[in-house]
């Protein structure tokens, strides 16, 4: 089946990593973040992956047809901002029968494999993952019969609204015929399709467990990584003491490293980082303090550098004794 992924934002919550590379193709461990995405589904299910977005999609398509690649991939691009429903509904045309489709940002343990094989029992025009949360108001929830059909559907709703913390996590199987539902032009899925299609009995839910992340903020990413590096969501590298490395963890056996991930020709030097990701090509020298931050590709951070909760931009120099705390490099 063809898989639909929705990434029409610019990531502005991991600026400025987006400002010159997609989210969608950020490296998290050895994948990108569009592979760790799509990674709960079984390989032989997949035809086709459809991008729907409008940010730099010309180099996610290059860099997916340069790669061996188990599944094809095309791009639906947006010339405007369409929202979840009107990124959708542009793939009318391209997109037919049963499919997957999947909010671009989310790291989760759904069995896709169970949530469609409930699709193909229960009927109805779509299936969603549903996950439970102590604060449903951040998301939008779900009321669920016995038979899993979802009998109600309300986005962000107020605390006086809530009526369940069971939420919606993202993740769908629908059938063409939901094109039928969708208004043209910019709409919401979660205001302006589930609602309807919930009255109408024509959802079901399934809710699962183990974990569910929202990787598109920089708190996020970093659980996100963990979480992957936990679940050896990897094929090649190795991991030692929670984190990952993309070459021999035997090279930094010595190092102060812990819960991170650590790209190709990364230097570190006498220094501590933990709960970071640090991507190709940098350099860490001495004497430094790297905590919950992001560091971009080919970065040198100089010696004695505190940096907690930042995110560095690709090809940056940070001067020796910087001191930076919950931040961007460069400083906006």
């Amino acid at each position: 089946m063809q898989v639909v992924v929705l990434a029409g934002g610019i990531g502005s919550r991991l600026r400025p990593w987006t400002n010159s590379v997609p989210k969608p193709l950020l490296p998290m461990l050895d994948r990108t973040l569009l592979e760790q995405v799509i990674y709960t589904v079984p390989s032989d299910l997949i035809d086709e992956v459809v991008v729907a977005g409008g940010y730099k999609v010309e180099m996610i398509k290059s860099y997916f047809d340069s790669i061996e690649c188990d599944f094809d991939v095309r791009i639906v691009n947006e010339t405007e901002p369409l929202g979840t429903g009107g990124a959708l509904g542009n793939c009318r045309d391209v997109v037919s029968d049963t499919f997957a489709c999947f909010n671009g940002d989310i790291i989760s343990s759904l069995d896709v494999g169970k949530l469609l094989a409930l699709h193909k029992s229960n009927g109805g025009i779509g299936t969603l993952g549903l996950w439970e949360v102590d604060d449903p108001t951040r998301f939008g929830i779900v009321g669920v019969d016995g038979e899993n059909k979802i009998t109600q559907f309300k986005e962000k709703p107020k605390p006086t609204e809530v009526f369940s913390n069971l939420i919606n996590a993202g993740s769908y199987i629908f059938e063409e015929d939901i094109f039928d539902y969708m208004p043209s032009g910019k709409h919401s899925l979660e205001r302006d399709v589930f609602p309807k299609l919930a009255e109408v009995r024509q959802l079901n839910g399934m809710q699962f467990d183990g974990y569910f992340i929202d990787a598109g903020t920089k708190k996020s990413w970093i659980n996100a990584v963990s979480k992957c590096i936990e679940e050896a969501r990897f094929s090649t590298g190795s991991a030692l003491s929670n984190s990952w490395f993309a070459s021999k963890s035997e090279t930094y056996s010595d190092k102060s490293i812990n819960n991170s991930m650590i790209a190709r020709e990364v230097a570190v030097g006498n220094s501590l980082v933990n709960q970071s990701t640090i991507l190709s090509d940098s350099k860490i020298n001495n004497d430094c303090k790297i905590v919950r931050s992001l560091i971009g590709k080919n970065c040198e951070i100089g010696n004695n550098c505190n940096l907690e909760d930042v995110i560095v931009a690709h090809n940056s120099i940070i001067p020796d004794g910087t001191n930076l705390s919950d931040c961007t490099w460069p400083i906006e």
